[in-house]
């Protein structure tokens, strides 16, 4: 019998086409495992009749020899993505009961692929979070521990935390994430698996539950490179739903193994050897640098002198941008209500009681810097920055083809170690943060490992639409890292 917790996505793929199996034994195989390991916290809802039921389906296409693309993989999505008939919460009490009558773009188009639903998977409430400790249904636990503590419960990063967890423990065969500043990429490097985020207007946003619009982007999460083209490739698409969907050709991102790493220029940005970079993670970028000059690699040292100014730039527009489309969360459409005759009293209750603390938080904020006495002052500054942040990579391309950066400055830590400093806990994201504001396509990928055995990702960013040369690169480390 296969094994199936070491199949990957393509190598699934390969079985179910020879017979190997059925989609339904690899279906159900998942649907225990998820219950077997619910401590994890993985899934807010599980969608198993639904699952055995797509699966059912894709062995007949099997048979009748109309597999597509991803026929038959079982997959968690993001419970930020809207699913028509089955509830969508964004892990916010005030959608706690929302059951959505319409499909996203991304997860329609990877049912279309043949893709299976195991479930919606836990996050930070809103896409609001690190460390995947702000959802009303509880945190998620990363399923890895420190060498030296079997009893530490660490926290798997966030937003997209209950997908990366998901992913790494063997829960499905890789899951969706979004990425506003980082929540694909930062729990990908925190539990050891892979994560990429595509340029912006890649993948469309219309049933995406809206943090910060001008930076949400789906993405995969995946046990391996090869698996993360496969998803993207499905997810992929123009539309017209959505005014922000890039109408740039969608190529074939499989051809990431036709590019060779040989001649191509990898930058090397001082700025973000950041203070209070763990040295071990410094250790782990150097072998990156190294396994590029293997390959026959040019490293280039460059800046991006604006780096430091990503972080305050991201934590005035991205609160900004969620003030106002979390508006519509009053109580009166749809989603959690308290009763009160008084209409005042309404909203305030309902939002009140319907958002978690780091919800509110960000809401004043957003609220406090678009306020007539300072929207110049804070907004339209963090808008000048982001421009100059983008043009510090513009020009930096012009001199090499990828940057290599690592993707975190830490490695997982403990739950609740950094829940009382906000400010702590947005230093988490500092690395990836900058890509974001630049709208770019970037991966991370696992590279080595601290001395207590946790895992360190590598981030690669690319080009605007250069998700290949993106893949490619993480191919390479993804051969070159030995485990």
């Amino acid at each position: 019998m296969t094994e199936f917790s070491k199949l990957s996505i393509s190598s699934a793929i390969k079985g179910l086409n020879n017979k190997d199996f059925t989609s339904v034994e690899l279906t159900q195989y998942y649907i225990e495992k998820i219950q077997e390991n619910s401590n994890l916290n993985c899934f807010i809802t599980p969608t198993f009749e639904t699952a055995l039921e797509m699966a059912k389906k894709s062995d007949e296409n099997i048979t009748k020899k109309k597999q597509r693309s991803l026929e038959g993989i079982p997959i968690g999505m993001k419970d930020l993505f809207c699913t028509n008939g089955t509830r969508t919460t964004a892990g916010s009490k005030i959608l706690e009961n929302f059951i959505p009558f319409y499909e996203s773009t991304v997860s329609e188009n990877l049912w279309n692929s043949g893709a299976i639903m195991l479930g919606k998977t836990n996050m930070d409430e809103f896409a609001m979070g690190s460390a995947n400790t702000t959802s009303f249904f509880g945190n998620v636990i990363n399923p890895l521990n420190p060498k030296s503590s079997k009893n530490s419960e660490l926290v798997p990063g966030g937003s997209s935390g209950g997908s990366a967890s998901a992913v790494c423990s063997g829960l499905c065969m890789g899951a969706t994430g979004s990425d506003t500043g980082g929540s694909i990429r930062q729990p990908a490097s925190f539990c050891g698996i892979v994560g990429l985020k595509p340029t912006y207007g890649r993948c469309s946003r219309f049933g995406m539950i809206a943090f910060a619009s001008s930076l949400d982007q789906a993405g995969p999460i995946t046990k391996t490179v090869e698996d993360s083209a496969l998803m993207l490739q499905s997810m992929a698409s123009f539309d017209q739903k959505d005014s922000t969907s890039s109408r740039k050709k969608i190529p074939n991102f499989l051809d990431f193994k036709n590019i060779e790493i040989k001649g191509k220029k990898i930058g090397i940005p001082k700025e973000y050897l950041i203070d209070g970079l763990n040295s071990e993670i410094r250790r782990v970028w150097d072998q990156g640098v190294n396994w590029f000059k293997s390959e026959g690699a040019e490293i280039v040292d460059i800046s991006l002198p604006h780096t430091n100014s990503a972080l305050p730039a991201y934590y005035i527009i991205a609160p900004a941008e969620a003030s106002a489309n979390l508006a519509r969360y009053d109580g009166i459409r749809y989603g959690f209500r308290e009763n009160e005759k008084d209409i005042k009293e309404l909203y305030e209750k309902t939002r009140g009681k319907g958002f978690g603390k780091e919800v509110k938080r960000r809401l004043m904020i957003g609220t406090y810097v678009l306020s007539a006495g300072y929207y110049d002052a804070y907004y339209l500054k963090a808008l000048k920055v982001r421009k100059l942040i983008s043009n510090d990579f513009e020009e930096v391309f012009k001199s090499c083809d990828l940057i290599l950066t690592p993707t975190t400055p830490n490695v997982a830590f403990p739950i609740g170690e950094k829940q009382t400093d906000p400010i702590e806990m947005y230093l988490n994201d500092v690395l990836t943060v900058p890509a974001s504001l630049a709208g770019l396509p970037a991966i991370s990928v696992p590279s080595g490992f601290n001395d207590e055995m946790l895992p360190i990702g590598l981030q690669i960013i690319g080009r605007p639409f250069d998700e290949i040369s993106v893949l490619s690169a993480g191919s390479m480390i993804e051969r070159l890292r030995g485990f």
